[in-house]
């Protein structure tokens, strides 16, 4: 499908859609005749709305920017073999009865995109068409400032997480040097956006480390680090178990593997890090500990019992971040190397922490870990 996901990238990105309909249903089950997409703005975030049209019906889900590319690449595979697509400046049809042979069609024309002319495009806080120089050097965008198409999935989520980030900014303290560390930090590209946002565009101060088991991958991110002028980004090769610091304002792990995901938490809070993200990915060490009598019958089958550990596993994450004293929050995230969508755990420490709410997150705790006979590291957490 990589020539309707150009197609895609190119209408969506670049906020022209004013409507995109979905028809042509490739199974006579689906309930649905059709689906219309079109961009909306809800309390000032810019969404798509899709319109599912049943028989006798009509109904709405909102669906995040970041996501709509998803969505639309979903809904041709499983659902509808022909898109039309009506942008500001032209009309493009493909019909996709075989995906991966598409036959795209273009015409020009002129539509009407009304009440989101003024405001779509402020909700990217890096801007296509801009030249960024840590995702020139990175192979995002060209030496222009245009985002490479097949790249625009990781820039789409690049801003994502700033937008989540720059929530969380206030948290952090006003003045003075922010120290913030990246646990599992990979080739860092969400690194080098930190960096480049906080001190380059917000003028702030900062120290922030990235820390990665690969060799190679640290040396290439220092390579670029320098060739940057970033004198205050660094990356140093190790384990997050045995990592040693005197601390940091702010913690990120995304995708840090299994059990490396809790060693980063228990190092957040043992630095007492105002702001904490992340993403746990792996989560396989429940998979063999997990009992529950009530649901075994659901639990013999392997890929619910995984899907089910995993979730487990970040609830338990979560009380145990709130019986240290942190106001915890968790929200879809796309990951940036794959489609799958993944759990972030945002978490906030508060600045006169509830002993009731502890306290009762601590007993929760407790009890989830004895109704299904798991010790998870995260216990570790004292």
């Amino acid at each position: 499908m990589e020539k309707i996901t150009q197609v895609l990238c190119d209408v969506t990105e670049s906020f022209r859609p004013v409507k995109i309909i979905f028809a042509g249903k490739r199974k006579k089950s689906t309930e649905y005749k059709k689906i219309t997409l079109r961009p909306v703005s809800i309390k000032g975030e810019y969404m798509y709305q899709a319109e599912y049209h049943y028989e006798k019906k009509v109904t709405h889900k909102n669906i995040p920017y970041y996501e709509g590319i998803d969505f639309a690449l979903s809904v041709i595979k499983d659902d509808f073999k022909q898109v039309n697509i009506l942008t500001e400046e032209e009309e493009i049809q493909i019909l996709a009865a075989k995906p991966d042979k598409p036959k795209i069609t273009r015409r020009k024309a002129h539509h009407q995109l009304e009440g989101l002319t003024h405001d779509r495009q402020k909700q990217y806080l890096l801007t296509d068409g801009k030249p960024y120089d840590f995702l020139i050097k990175l192979g995002v965008m060209s030496p222009e400032g245009k985002v490479f198409k097949n790249h625009y999935a990781k820039f789409r989520q690049i801003n994502r997480f700033l937008e989540i980030a720059d929530d969380s900014f206030d948290h952090l303290p006003e003045t003075g040097t922010l120290r913030i560390v990246d646990f599992g930090c990979g080739k860092s590209y969400l690194t080098f956006a930190l960096y480049h946002y906080l001190h380059l565009m917000k003028g702030r101060d900062v120290e922030i480390i990235g820390l990665d088991l690969k060799e190679d991958v640290i040396r290439f991110c220092n390579d670029i680090a320098s060739e940057l002028g970033y004198q205050h980004l660094k990356f140093v090769l190790g384990d997050i178990a045995d990592y040693e610091s005197d601390g940091a304002d702010m913690v990120v792990t995304l995708h840090a593997c299994d059990t490396a995901t809790d060693f980063a938490l228990i190092n957040a809070v043992k630095w007492h890090s105002k702001v904490i993200l992340s993403v746990p990915c792996c989560q396989h060490e429940l998979f063999s500990q997990i009992k529950n009598e009530t649901l075994a019958p659901m639990l013999k089958h392997g890929i619910i019992k995984d899907k089910f550990t995993e979730l487990l596993t970040d609830g338990l994450r979560g009380l145990k971040l709130e019986t240290a004293g942190y106001q915890v929050s968790m929200m879809e995230f796309t990951s940036l190397e794959h489609t799958a969508k993944n759990i972030m755990i945002k978490a906030v420490l508060s600045e006169k922490p509830n002993e009731s709410a502890m306290k009762k997150a601590s007993e929760e705790y407790e009890s989830l870990k004895t109704a299904y006979g798991v010790k998870p590291t995260i216990d570790l957490l004292k």
